[in-house]
């Protein structure tokens, strides 16, 4: 069977990666994963310069999900470049590296630093973080916001971009057709849906942010949708994400429309839930009669 896809000019030997935020830099899980059966391996946002985060609590169990308010806490590019970059050159599986930023600038900055070091396949260009109060989502929410910060991202790096994009919006093809359309290689949805959590005690809220990225099982539904609806607007690839605890989910998005799926929360509970998917996709196709992964993209009936 042929598990390998292709986003932009990224070759994958199979359609999983990891969703950015939920494997660290690679390093932490190494011991537990065996990172080159990865498809793809999607590093923690990364800043031009350190983000300290937001104050705890920055995380809280919800019912099939989790809220997490960490405000993509990181050392910056440099760090990564000097630190972390260096252990993933080691393996076979094509980096991708989650960019942030407070303005476009930034976004632009850590894009021309990427671009001119060894070791990564392409970029996702975070503008749908919820737990931020400049910057990422605030440009992911407007079609303007969208092909501002895509385009000028184009213009310094020849690396294959996928676009990130938030749920919180009232129409999400609007914003994919304005990332394709600013120069947009890929796409990947959804990012958390922003949400909240009291405690009933105390009367204080559980998050210090009071505000959270929804994100596991609970979002899945609507994931799906986005995906389905995206897929049908659009002519790029697109990765899913949302609530993919198995290989049955992540055939799911491939039937709505998805060329790669990314496992993200599942890892808390599981680290090898990402190799569990991929693995789980061929059991699929051995029992459906499927040769070639492709085959499954978009083949959902209406």
């Amino acid at each position: 069977m042929n598990l390998a896809v292709q986003i932009g000019k990224i070759s994958m030997r199979n359609p999983v990666m990891t969703a950015s935020g939920t494997f660290g830099f690679g390093k932490e899980l190494a011991d537990l994963v065996d990172i080159n059966r990865l498809g793809a391996i999607v590093v923690k946002g990364t800043s031009l310069r350190p983000w300290k985060g937001n104050p705890p609590p920055r995380t809280c169990e919800t019912p099939a999900g989790l809220l997490n308010a960490i405000g993509l806490q990181n050392d910056g590019v440099d760090d990564f470049i000097e630190n972390k970059l260096p252990f993933l050159r080691q393996f076979e599986t094509p980096v991708i590296v989650n960019i942030v930023g407070h303005a476009v600038e930034e976004y632009v900055e850590v894009a021309r630093r990427l671009d001119e070091v060894d070791g990564i396949a392409g970029l996702e260009i975070n503008i749908s973080c919820p737990n931020v109060k400049e910057g990422c989502i605030a440009f992911g929410t407007t079609t303007e916001g969208t092909a501002e910060v895509v385009s000028a991202v184009r213009k310094v790096t020849k690396l294959t971009l996928i676009t990130k994009l938030s749920p919180n919006v009232t129409d999400i093809t609007e914003i994919a057709k304005a990332a394709v359309d600013a120069g947009s290689d890929a796409l990947s949805l959804i990012n958390t849906l922003l949400g909240t959590a009291i405690d009933p005690w105390t009367k204080k809220f559980r998050l210090a942010n009071i505000t959270g990225g929804l994100s596991g099982p609970a979002i899945k539904p609507i994931a799906l949708r986005m995906v389905y609806e995206t897929a049908k607007s659009v002519d790029v690839p697109i990765v899913g994400m949302g609530g993919i605890t198995n290989g049955l989910d992540a055939v799911e998005f491939l039937l709505a429309g998805a060329s790669a799926v990314a496992v993200g929360t599942s890892t808390f509970l599981n680290p090898t839930t990402a190799i569990d998917v991929a693995d789980g996709i061929a059991e699929y196709m051995k029992k459906a009669g499927v040769n070639d992964v492709k085959e499954l993209i978009g083949s959902v009936s209406e």
